[in-house]
């Protein structure tokens, strides 16, 4: 592993496809900064962090064994090893809200931002941007929004914690490489937020419905079961999950 580490940088993402740019990026380099002065989430969100007490970093990931409309694999594997990870620190209440946030006792821990690396119309790389609340204690102006810290009292060593999380994804990601889909898909599924539970969601047009989510399609689209029994996929943007 490659590990670049700096004190600040507008994105970690943003500066792994600059280095890309400039060099062959050696598979699975890691950089994390201390301070992520412009940070992304979903759709254009911000990510705000507060220097020295969180983790932002980005992974970079060679990966030429999907096609371009699979890369929501990668996104289920890092997922899956942050989940990993932080069980193995009893974080409580676990669970994966789709797509890619981590969220503990409902509140939202960490956010995960995946951008694939196109050549020639074929995936060759990902780069997967990492946010993860750890030791910071105030969220002025967020709702269910909380750290570890705040969750469990203990105070983390962000070095060791990041390592946890990187040899977790190394591991998980190995099942990608094998073509081991649907066992990625399965364990994915089985950590989802609300499964198979009645919740209230919202589409794009503000319009609040009832549903199951049932799964996810390779693709990442959310499956919910309708009132009527007819199943419906969505996209990140066209529905919120509210309770």
């Amino acid at each position: 592993m490659n590990l670049i580490k700096l004190n600040a940088t507008e994105s970690t993402n943003s500066y792994l496809r600059g280095l890309l740019r400039e060099t062959d990026l050696h598979d699975n380099t890691v950089v994390v900064t201390k301070d992520q002065t412009r940070g992304r989430g979903q759709m254009g969100t911000k990510w705000i962090s507060e220097p020295d007490k969180n983790l932002t970093f980005s992974v970079y990931k060679k990966i030429q064994c999907l096609e371009i409309d699979e890369q929501f694999y990668i996104s289920m594997a890092i997922s899956i090893a942050i989940y990993k990870a932080l069980s193995k620190l009893n974080v409580p209440d676990l669970n994966i809200k789709w797509p890619n946030d981590i969220l503990s006792s409902n509140c939202k821990i960490c956010g995960i931002l995946i951008e694939g690396v196109i050549k020639q119309d074929n995936l060759v790389s990902v780069i997967a941007g990492v946010g993860l609340n750890v030791n910071q204690l105030e969220f002025s102006g967020l709702q269910s929004v909380s750290s570890l810290k705040r969750l469990t009292g203990v105070h983390y060593d962000l070095d060791e914690l990041l390592m946890a999380i990187v040899d977790e994804f190394r591991e998980v990601v190995k099942l990608v490489e094998h073509q081991k889909l649907e066992e990625i898909k399965s364990t994915y599924e089985s950590l989802l937020f609300r499964k198979d539970k009645p919740s209230t969601f919202k589409d794009n047009g503000g319009n609040l419905f009832m549903g199951f989510i049932r799964r996810v399609n390779k693709s990442g689209r959310l499956v919910i079961e309708l009132e009527n029994k007819v199943e419906k996929e969505f996209e990140l943007k066209e529905v919120k999950l509210l309770y």
